[in-house]
C-alpha cells in the first residue's frame, strides 16, 4: 500500500485504512463481469454505502450483465461498457473513438475514489482513466494492473472472493463485520413463474469452463430420482446441455434455459426449495438469496468461488491434484467422474430438505 501524503489510523483489520480528509462525494466501482463476480461484489457495495450514505456510487459493468444491476437503490449510475464488442479487432476504427469517449466521460465525473475489483489490465486502465485521487486495488492482481493504483492491499488467493473484495472496503474504513447481499429489485411474479409447480428445485448444469461441468446425463438421472420437479436453467449458448439433462430426467425436469432475463432469473431462483449446480454464476445468486445450494466441484477451488455461507454444501472429491483450475478435462478427469449420481442424491437426502424416495 502506498501512503502518499494521506493520514492513517488503525482498524481491526490487519492493515491500516485510509482516513479521507472529507467523505468521498463520488465513488466508482469497477467490476464489469462475470455474473458470479458481480454478485460477490454486492457485500462490498453494501459496506461502502453504509459508510458513505451521501456519496454518489457509480459502477462500470459489461453490457448484457448491466440488466442485473439496473434499478439498484444503492447505485446512482451504471457505466455500460461494450466489453465483448471492444475485443473485435476487425472493428478497430470504430472502437477506438468509442473507448476514448467512454474514458473522457469518466474523467469528467471527477471521482474521489475508484476501486478496481477485477484486477486486470483493462480494469486497471479504467481505474487510471477515471482520474480519482484515490485509486484502490489488490497488490497481487494480474497483468500489471497494480501499477495504476495509489493504495493497495494483498487480496490473497486462499480466500473467498467476497472476503477478498471486503478487504478493499476495509481499506476505505468500512465496517466489514456483517456481510449482506443487497440484491437488485426483481419482479415478484410473471406469467412464466406463475405457471411453475408450487415446489421445485433448480438445476444449473452449465459452467464457464468445460472441466467444471458434471456430465449432463448425470444431472438428468439425478432429477429423475428426486421426489419433486427440477427446473433446468442455462444461457442460450448451453441450450444443448439443458436439453440433454431434460432428456435423461424421465419427465421430472422442465427446461427453462434461455427463457428468462437476469431479473426474472433472480425471481425464479428465489422460489426454489434448493439449488443444484456446477461452479456457475446463478449458484452465487442462490447463495446470496439464502437458497440452500448443493455445488458440484471438480478442479475448481470452493474456498475461492464456492457458495458463500454455512447453509450450503460443496460436493467434491478429495484428490491430491485438486485444485488444478483446468479449463478442459484432463485425460482422467477423476475429480468429476468419481462423483456419482447416488452420492449427490444421498447428500441432498441427508440434508433433510427432501424425503428419501
Amino acid at each position: 500500500m502506498t501512503k502518499g501524503n494521506d493520514s492513517y489510523s488503525m482498524t481491526k483489520t490487519p492493515f491500516r485504512h485510509i482516513v479521507f480528509p472529507k467523505a468521498p462525494a463520488k465513488i466508482l466501482i469497477i467490476k464489469p463481469s462475470a455474473l458470479g463476480d458481480i454478485v460477490h461484489t454486492l457485500p462490498f457495495l453494501a459496506a461502502v454505502r453504509a459508510t458513505f450514505p451521501a456519496a454518489e456510487i457509480h459502477w462500470v459493468v459489461a453490457r448484457g450483465l448491466h440488466t442485473f444491476l439496473e434499478g439498484h437503490p444503492m447505485i446512482n449510475r451504471l457505466w455500460i461498457m461494450d466489453k465483448e464488442r471492444w475485443k473485435e479487432i476487425s472493428r478497430f476504427r470504430e472502437i477506438i473513438p468509442e473507448i476514448n469517449t467512454f474514458r473522457k466521460a469518466l474523467a469528467e465525473e471527477h471521482f474521489d475514489v475508484s476501486i478496481d475489483l477485477s484486477g486486470l489490465l483493462r480494469s486497471g486502465l479504467i481505474t487510471f482513466a477515471a482520474g480519482a485521487r484515490y485509486k484502490l486495488g489488490f497488490a497481487d492482481s494480474d497483468e500489471g494492473s497494480p501499477l495504476f493504483y495509489t493504495h493497495k492491499v494483498e487480496g490473497g488467493r486462499q480466500i473467498h472472493a467476497i472476503d477478498r473484495y471486503l478487504k478493499l472496503a476495509a481499506l476505505m474504513g468500512c465496517d466489514t463485520s456483517q456481510v449482506s447481499h443487497p440484491m437488485p429489485p426483481y419482479p415478484a411474479d410473471s406469467p412464466l413463474l406463475s405457471s411453475l409447480p408450487e415446489h421445485f428445485c433448480i438445476i444449473a448444469p452449465s459452467a464457464g469452463k468445460e472441466a467444471n461441468r458434471w456430465p449432463a446425463d448425470r444431472f438428468g438421472a439425478l432429477a429423475a430420482g428426486l421426489p419433486l420437479r427440477s427446473i433446468i436453467i442455462s444461457n442460450k449458448a448451453d441450450a444443448a446441455v439443458a436439453e440433454a439433462v431434460v432428456a435423461a430426467s424421465k419427465g421430472m425436469a422442465l427446461n427453462l434455459s434461455g427463457q428468462t432475463g437476469l431479473k426474472e432469473l433472480v425471481a425464479l431462483i428465489a422460489r426454489a426449495q434448493f439449488f443444484i449446480s456446477n461452479d456457475t454464476g446463478p449458484m452465487h445468486i442462490a447463495a446470496a438469496l439464502g437458497i440452500p445450494v448443493f455445488a458440484i466441484f471438480g478442479p475448481a477451488n470452493p474456498i475461492r468461488t464456492g457458495p458463500y455461507g454455512t447453509i450450503h454444501t460443496v460436493i467434491q472429491e478429495q484428490l491430491h491434484c485438486i485444485p488444478c483450475y483446468r479449463r478442459k478435462p484432463c485425460n482422467k478427469w477423476t475429480c468429476m467422474k468419481n462423483i456419482t449420481v447416488e452420492k449427490v442424491r444421498e447428500t441432498i437426502t441427508r440434508s433433510g430438505l427432501i424425503h428419501s424416495t
